[in-house]
């Protein structure tokens, strides 16, 4: 039975006065400043064991005004995989900007002290290549509005598992950073969470000769699709169409019975979600089955808990 609770204490109605402040037009106000947060997610990779990005600075653009910079010395290296399951990580807290609308945020990197690891090769390190880093940025478009005398956090969704790639030796290091971003305000999230009984999954495809194995050393993911759809598809960030919005790993829980699954900061709205305990290359089709799926609402400020995989028929 799906089941909803109640995480956040800052109502809706207190959202909907903060866009209300500021001008009307979303234009810079006049001598008018609010406050912003920001902070950083990541929606999780399973490929790699580390992915260590050295952020040198943030800068957000207004509509009609110039670039807002803060730095991001204290922050240091990330390794945006231990930001999974709705942990975040504060870029800037309670920065003083001018009120108004804001079109396009920047992440500066410094691309010397950015590296991956994978787990097969221990400490071994990869370099990791950042276009532009140093200069431009990666870049993040769309509005967003900071209105006059509030305070107003966002999270930065940085989607590592659509965002590296392997170049094989046609770029500038041994891994390729191609950003995925995905802005959010933290008063329009929710998010789903759920339980997988992998054992009994694992048991139940080693006897049906007619049904793919779970890949070896493996727990497998949960899909999440934005939207009601028919049918689940693997993860291809070369094809258009349909993909997951995310892939989340599911993760043992103490006892040791169950695999728990979190996937976070998730705008109100319909959702997909499925599981699979096959391995699935980013680039690429691959031919992987799917179990459990089902459709959820996710409702700001809430958390819903999907029925648990395999569904009980």
């Amino acid at each position: 039975m799906k089941r909803s609770t109640q995480v956040f204490t800052v109502s809706a109605l207190a959202a909907a006065l903060a866009a209300c402040g500021g001008s009307g037009d979303g234009s810079l106000s006049s001598g008018q400043t609010g406050t912003v947060s920001m902070g950083l997610t990541d929606a999780p990779t399973m490929d790699l064991s580390s992915v260590n990005v050295a952020f040198n600075a943030i800068r957000l653009k207004p509509v009609d005004g110039q670039w807002q910079e803060f730095s991001l010395d204290e922050v240091g290296i990330i390794d945006l995989l231990t930001l999974q399951g709705g942990v975040t990580q504060p870029l800037i807290t309670d920065e003083e900007v001018p009120a108004g609308e804001y079109e396009e945020i920047r992440l500066i990197v410094d691309t010397e002290q950015s590296w991956v690891t994978r787990e097969s090769e221990g400490d071994a390190r990869y370099t990791l290549g950042v276009p532009s880093g140093e200069q431009s940025g990666l870049k993040l478009k769309g509005n967003f509005i900071v209105a006059a005398d509030t305070s107003q956090s966002f999270t930065i969704d940085f989607d590592v598992r659509k965002s590296i790639v392997d170049p094989q030796g046609r770029a500038l290091g041994d891994y390729m950073l191609k950003p995925v971003l995905r802005l959010v305000n933290n008063l329009e999230v929710g998010k789903l969470t759920g339980e997988v009984d992998y054992a009994t999954i694992l048991q139940a495809r080693n006897d049906n000769p007619g049904r793919l194995d779970c890949s070896p050393n493996y727990d497998g993911a949960v899909y999440v699709y934005a939207g009601e759809i028919d049918e689940p598809v693997d993860l291809n960030v070369e094809r258009e169409g349909l993909n997951p919005l995310m892939v989340v790993p599911v993760t043992e829980q103490e006892d040791g019975d169950l695999y728990e699954w979190t996937a976070a900061f998730l705008t109100e709205g319909t959702y997909t979600i499925s599981y699979s305990c096959q391995l699935d290359d980013n680039e690429t089709d691959d031919d992987i089955e799917f179990e459990g799926t089902q459709t959820l609402d996710v409702i700001a400020g809430e958390t819903t808990v999907a029925d648990s995989i395999p569904l009980q028929i």
